[in-house]
């Protein structure tokens, strides 16, 4: 197994993505160039997590763990603007940002400890 997939924010991460997944599958009211920049956003919190604990020293593996927290916060900006035109509802953008939220705080800590 990959370490990566061991860790609590990667498996969070994972869970955000495939419910985000599912939201930009299903939502028709979302623009095109709005649903790729949610799904990359999004994905790349996932996947610079993983390709961070791919790296071999603490410095790289820090500077990946920032990335995947900004994309967090771009995702969070994302799904705040999609709530404030009603193209997603106020209770399902407020649990994505929950979980974003938590994501972000997780990964602050790991950045810190990386320090």
């Amino acid at each position: 197994m990959f370490f990566y997939k061991t860790l609590l924010v990667y498996q969070k991460a994972f869970a955000l993505n495939k419910q985000i997944y599912k939201l930009l599958k299903r939502s028709s009211a979302i623009p095109p160039y709005v649903k790729n920049q949610l799904g990359r956003s999004t994905m790349s919190v996932m996947l610079n997590i993983a390709e961070g604990y791919a790296k071999p020293g603490a410095k790289d593996k820090r500077n990946f763990l920032f990335i995947a927290r900004a994309s967090a916060f771009e995702t969070e900006a994302i799904i705040e603007f999609l709530a404030s035109e009603h193209d997603i509802e106020s209770n399902e953008a407020q649990a994505y940002s929950e979980q974003l939220n938590e994501i972000s705080k997780i990964l602050f800590a790991m950045i810190k400890k990386l320090e």
